[in-house]
């Protein structure tokens, strides 16, 4: 069973900045992709950004120019950072890594910006 694990969430002011971690339990590189999600209260949950195994990236319109992905093949990790953060990014940001047919999930870490 993949077991992705998410970490570096908290609460930061407006303009501050955070590095979500996503720690998988295999290689990476054994995936189509992985991504970075979102829901905040109330909403659904929305692609904030993602990378392919051929390191082509999407963004979210609202995040574009202020999130950067990446990844660590060696450490089996995928990093989001985030810049410029505004008090809309608040949500639980969950990590997520697919295949052709199968789909995983981390359990989320919390992300809160104040103004």
């Amino acid at each position: 069973q993949v077991q992705l694990v998410e970490s570096g969430g908290g609460l930061v002011q407006a303009g501050g900045s955070l590095r979500l971690s996503c720690a998988a339990s295999e290689r990476i590189f054994s995936f189509n992709g992985l991504g970075w999600y979102r829901q905040a209260p109330g909403k659904q949950r929305e692609l904030v950004s993602s990378i392919s195994r051929d390191g082509v990236t999407n963004y979210g319109s609202s995040v574009k120019g202020r999130f950067t992905i990446s990844r660590d093949n060696a450490k089996n990790t995928v990093y989001l950072q985030m810049n410029s953060l505004k008090v809309e990014d608040t949500a639980v940001y969950y990590c997520n890594a697919y295949r052709v047919t199968t789909e995983y999930w981390g359990q989320g870490t919390q992300v809160t910006v104040s103004s």
